[in-house]
């Protein structure tokens, strides 16, 4: 395994770094993985977040969202992970992340340039007036939470089904092409389009940092250095390393 210095060094040295995050990191904030051990659709069927179920069955789908994604999810807490790649973007020494949760935990630990693959649970949108509300704001006690106007409220994650926001698409293509550093952290790199973005930063030059427990799509081909380990123990002890 490589020592964590090594990474300290590609770090430090890197004119441009960025992490790439997935489920993983947040597992050791509660938050179940949608696939692999524990999974989510391992319990569940996928199909009540398929837009056109949501759309012709809005009732039966926020029941099964409210479940799922609205108790755990909404009242995770960030993990040392998340808190270290904070205080690297803090210390100018990572230029943001590109995440493909919809937690919101990353916002949560302090980080500001956080590109939402897969948007966010945090904000749901009008399907008829496209009048955006923040999830504080709405009552979750009767599904589905109508607006003003009537129209069914829908988070504003990605569906299956629904295309990735043009905007985060767009500034995690540019900073994938810029980096010259990636971390990734907890994805297994099965998902298509975001896994894609590592391959490109490589394609790019950059040189690849993993962290996962369990060897990803990433780990004999693009990857540089590999860490074997959870993320909260990786970024505890490069905290450690780094002074931070």
């Amino acid at each position: 395994m490589a020592t964590i210095k090594e990474a300290v060094k590609l770090i430090k040295n890197a004119r441009y770094a960025v992490a790439f995050t997935g489920a993983g990191i947040s597992v050791e904030s509660g938050i179940a993985p949608f696939t692999g051990a524990g999974g989510l659709w391992n319990r569940y069927d996928p199909k009540f977040i398929e837009i056109n179920f949501f759309e012709t069955h809005p009732k039966e789908s926020w029941e099964e969202m409210k479940k799922i994604f609205f108790t755990d999810m909404d009242e995770a807490d960030p993990n040392a992970a998340h808190k270290v790649l904070a205080k690297l973007e803090q210390e100018g020494l990572l230029k943001g992340v590109i995440t493909q949760n919809i937690d919101g935990l990353h916002q949560k630990a302090g980080s500001k340039n956080v590109q939402e693959f897969h948007g966010t649970i945090k904000t749901l949108s009008c399907l008829s007036c496209g009048r955006k509300y923040n999830l504080e704001d709405v009552n979750l006690d009767n599904v589905p939470p109508l607006c003003f106007c009537g129209g069914i409220l829908k988070p504003d994650f990605v569906f299956y089904g629904e295309g990735i926001p043009a905007k985060a698409y767009q500034n995690s293509l540019e900073m994938a092409q810029n980096a010259d550093v990636m971390v990734i952290v907890g994805t297994a790199g099965q998902v298509m389009p975001a896994c894609s973005l590592p391959l490109t930063a490589k394609q790019f030059g950059a040189q690849i940092i993993e962290v996962n427990p369990q060897a990803s799509a990433f780990t004999g081909s693009i990857t540089d250095l590999y860490y074997p380990m959870k993320a909260t123990k990786f970024f505890t002890e490069l905290e450690k390393e780094m002074k931070l």
